[in-house]
């Protein structure tokens, strides 16, 4: 269902839980508070309905439709529209995956559009029901939230990241497939670039958040809770580019490791190349002399030479003891 939660908050507690979206427009002109609308993956009707009764702003709504966005912060009038790229780490597939959350955050209502599992916004709902002078904040109380479950779930994600490098660290000098390993390394590079693009806007949004305090009065706990965020926010954002830092290592490491492999092959190859040829080339000189004596012609020299058989069989010794020597001097045998 794309309606995933509804409800209308009056002094940070939920006073209504309506079925529909028509009904949420009604209860909210009729009672007021604070109405927090959850969907996930709508439809453009759904959409373009919250969009007519909150009077979102068309570039903001077709964004939204879209999807696919970068993590961002805009403001239209007296509506901030949030893009935020949630992240969960598969860890049987050893794999990141990125979501996407969009935020409207008006004077007296919020509505999140999710386009995968990732962010929990039920716990975050959860959470905010649990503490009423929090969710009593208002709007900016929850978009606080969101931003801190967002930032909380790239932990589990660094975490397995530094995980899989450790393990590229101990490949690196294992016996491992060298194609995989390099496979291995270019995708996990690609996911860190990933999660450093959704992580890395974080602290500017944030800050350009900060800079709104004072014209729209947010409460100073609420204040400090955000800077908490930022702190968490800038810790990763290093983690990630370290990350990324390492991987370039071990992009160059491993390209100098089969570098050299190949380099160890061809020369062992090159050997035994060599001690082919030598033994060939030994080979060769008595077979030459034994094949040519072997015509049986009659005029050949020394043929009826008395000392022509001694003399053949000393030459086919000589020859090739004496090439036997000049490899091995040479280290090629």
């Amino acid at each position: 269902m794309p309606l995933v939660d509804n409800a209308i908050y009056v002094d940070g507690r939920r006073a209504e839980t309506p079925g529909t979206l028509d009904e949420t427009y009604r209860l909210h002109d009729d009672r007021g508070g604070l109405a927090w609308i959850g969907l996930y993956r709508p439809s453009a009707e759904e959409v373009a309905s919250v969009a007519a009764e909150f009077d979102l702003h068309p570039l903001a709504v077709e964004d939204a439709l879209t999807g696919h966005q970068r993590s961002k912060i805009e403001r239209y009038g007296d509506v901030l529209f949030v893009v935020l790229r949630p992240a969960r780490y598969d860890d049987e597939r050893e794999e990141v995956e990125l979501g996407e959350v969009h935020v409207f955050v008006g004077p007296d209502f919020v509505i999140t559009i999710r386009h995968a599992e990732s962010p929990n916004l039920a716990a975050v709902r959860s959470r905010l029901e649990h503490q009423p002078d929090l969710l009593a904040l208002g709007p900016e109380a929850i978009l606080y939230a969101i931003l801190d479950r967002v930032v909380d779930e790239y932990e589990p994600v660094v975490a397995g990241i530094e995980n899989d490098l450790d393990e590229i660290e101990d490949q690196l000098f294992g016996d491992s497939d060298d194609d995989a390993l390099s496979r291995r390394i270019y995708e996990l590079y690609g996911e860190v670039l990933s999660i450093g693009r959704a992580v890395h806007p974080l602290a500017a949004m944030i800050d350009k958040l900060q800079r709104g305090f004072e014209k729209y009065d947010v409460d100073l706990e609420l204040r400090r809770s955000l800077r908490d965020v930022l702190d968490h926010v800038e810790k990763i954002d290093a983690q990630v580019d370290g990350y990324r830092t390492l991987l370039d290592k071990a992009l160059t490491v491993h390209s100098a490791l089969v570098a050299r492999r190949q380099t160890e092959a061809n020369l062992a190859q090159n050997d035994e190349i060599k001690k082919i040829s030598s033994w060939a080339a030994i080979i060769f000189a008595p077979t030459l002399i034994g094949t040519i004596y072997g015509m049986n012609f009659e005029d050949m020299p020394e043929l009826h030479w008395q000392y022509g058989y001694p003399l053949a069989i000393g030459v086919m010794l000589a020859f090739p003891t004496t090439l036997y020597f000049i490899f091995k001097r040479k280290h090629w045998l």
